[in-house]
C-alpha cells in the first residue's frame, strides 16, 4: 500500500484544513489503495468527516499575531517550545510512516522552521520520497513575498528538498512565476493544476430553505467569514445597514459567524440579530456548501475556499478581503473583480448602509448561468492523476523496513541531519 503524508500548519481560519481534506477526499476516490496521513495544527480538523483511508495527527495550536508571528494557542508555554514540540511530532511521524509522497502546505520549512530537521531526514534516509510544495494562488504581495523567501532562504530549500510545486489557481489569474520572480529552477518544478470545485453540499437546496422556513420565491442573503476571527465587522457592518434599511429591502439572512469568533463577539452579534425575524444564525458548518447552494446572494470574506466556494457555485458576491497583514485576499479579489467574478469592497471603505445598497443591487440583478471568465476549477482530478504518476513503481522504490543508521528510528529522538544522502558526520540529539 502508498502512503501519502500532508502537512498543514494551520495556524489561522479554516482555510488550509478544507483544503487540505478535499484533495485527501479526492485522493482516496481516484485511489482507494493509498493510506494517507495529515499532519495538522488545526484546532477544528476533528470537527470535519475524515473519510476512510484518511487519519491524522494533531499538533499542539499556534496562532499567528502579526506577519510571520506566532503565539501559543491554548497551551501556556512558549512559542519555540513548542515549534519544537512540533518539530519532533513531525519527524517522528514521517520517520515511522514512511510516505511515499508528502506534500507540505504553503511554506518550505513549515511554520517556525519546524520542517527542516523532517526534510533532511527525506533527503538523506528516504530520499526515494517525492516531496511537493503546495501553493494556492496568491500567498502576498510580490514585494513582501520576494523579501520573505529570500530572507528565509525557500527558494533555496525548494532547489534542494522538493520534487515540484503544485499551485492551486490558473497563471490567467496570477502567476507566480513572474509575480514572485522565480529561477529558471523554481519555474521549471512548477505546475498548475486550476482551483478547487468543491464538493456538493449534504443537504439540497429546498431542504435548507424549509430549515429556515424561507418560500423558494424568497431571496435569501448568506453573511460569511470562513473561521471568523476577524470576520467581526464584517456581521456588525451587515447589521448596521440592515438596520437603517426600508423592511421592504430586509431580505431573509442566514449569518454564519465561524468557530474562531470570540464567544463575547457572537453572543452580542445574536443578540442583536435577533431583533429581526428575518435573520437567522449559526455558530458553525462543517457543511457550508449546502447553504451557500440555498443561499441568492454571498457575501463573505476574500480566503482562498470561499472564492472556490462562489466559483463552484457560480453565486453572485460581495468580497470584503482581508487586507492586513497581508494582501493575499485582496489581491486575489481585485483579480476576480476584474475578470468579472464577483463584486468587492475594501474594508477601509464599508460602510452599512453602502453594503446594503451593494446587496440590494445584486438582489434585482439577474443571476448569469455561467461565469462571464471561465476559471479552471479541475484541481483535485488533476492532482490525483500527478500524484499517480509519483506513485507509479519506477518512480518510487520499495521501501525496506530497516534502514542503516536511522538516527529517529534507533534513538527515537530529535535530530539534526546533514546536509545530503550519505553523510558521515555525527548526529547530535536533544
Amino acid at each position: 500500500m502508498k502512503k501519502i503524508l500532508f502537512y498543514s500548519h494551520d495556524t489561522y481560519g479554516l482555510g488550509n484544513i478544507r483544503r487540505t481534506l478535499s484533495m485527501c477526499q479526492s485522493l482516496i476516490e481516484a485511489m482507494p489503495e493509498v493510506s494517507i496521513l495529515v499532519v495538522s495544527g488545526s484546532p477544528m480538523i476533528h470537527s470535519f468527516r475524515i473519510p476512510e483511508g484518511i487519519d491524522y495527527v494533531k499538533l499542539p495550536c499556534l496562532t499567528r499575531t502579526e506577519r510571520d508571528g506566532y503565539s501559543a494557542k491554548f497551551l501556556d508555554d512558549d512559542v519555540e517550545v513548542l515549534a519544537k514540540l512540533r518539530s519532533d511530532i513531525i519527524l517522528c511521524t514521517v520517520a515511522n510512516f514512511k510516505p511515499d509522497v508528502v506534500m507540505v502546505d504553503k511554506k518550505p520549512f513549515g511554520v517556525q522552521n519546524e520542517l527542516k530537521s523532517t526534510l533532511a531526514y527525506l533527503h538523506e534516509y528516504l530520499p526515494q520520497t517525492k516531496v511537493t510544495l503546495i501553493l494556492r494562488d496568491i500567498l502576498d504581495s510580490p514585494d513582501t513575498t520576494q523579501d520573505v523567501w529570500a530572507r528565509q532562504g525557500y527558494a533555496a530549500a525548494i532547489e534542494k528538498y522538493y520534487d515540484e510545486i503544485s499551485v492551486l489557481g490558473s497563471p490567467e489569474v496570477f502567476d507566480p512565476r513572474e509575480e514572485y520572480a522565480f529561477s529558471p529552477k523554481l519555474k521549471a518544478l512548477t505546475r498548475f493544476w486550476g482551483y478547487i470545485r468543491r464538493e456538493p453540499g449534504l443537504k439540497g437546496r429546498a431542504h435548507v430553505r424549509g430549515e429556515l422556513s424561507i418560500r423558494p420565491e424568497d431571496r435569501l442573503v448568506l453573511v460569511t467569514a470562513g473561521g471568523g476571527e476577524d470576520g467581526t465587522h464584517i456581521f456588525d457592518t451587515y447589521l448596521e445597514g440592515y438596520a437603517q434599511a426600508p423592511v421592504a429591502q430586509r431580505r431573509h439572512t442566514l449569518m454564519i459567524f465561524g468557530p474562531d469568533m470570540p464567544t463575547e463577539a457572537r453572543t452580542r452579534l445574536e443578540c442583536w440579530a435577533a431583533k429581526f425575524p428575518r435573520i437567522h444564525t449559526l455558530a458553525f458548518t462543517d457543511d457550508l456548501m449546502s447553504y451557500m447552494e440555498a443561499a441568492d446572494i454571498v457575501v463573505a470574506m476574500g480566503g482562498y475556499g470561499t472564492t472556490c466556494e462562489i466559483l463552484t457555485l457560480n453565486k453572485p458576491a460581495i468580497v470584503i478581503p482581508r487586507v492586513e497583514p497581508v494582501q493575499e485576499q485582496w489581491i486575489r479579489a481585485q483579480r476576480m473583480r476584474e475578470l468579472g467574478v464577483f463584486e468587492v469592497m475594501h474594508p477601509e471603505c464599508l460602510t452599512g448602509a453602502a453594503l446594503l445598497r451593494a446587496v440590494y443591487a445584486l438582489v434585482r440583478r439577474p443571476q448569469p448561468s455561467e461565469q462571464v471568465f471561465p476559471i479552471n476549477l479541475n484541481a483535485l482530478p488533476r492532482i490525483s492523476e500527478n500524484i499517480k504518476c509519483l506513485l507509479r513503481e519506477d518512480n518510487v522504490a520499495t521501501r525496506e523496513d530497516s534502514r542503516v543508521a536511522d538516527p529517529v528510528l534507533a534513538v527515537g529522538s530529535h535530530a539534526e541531519f546533514g546536509a545530503g544522502k550519505g553523510s558521515k558526520r555525527e548526529h547530535e540529539y536533544c
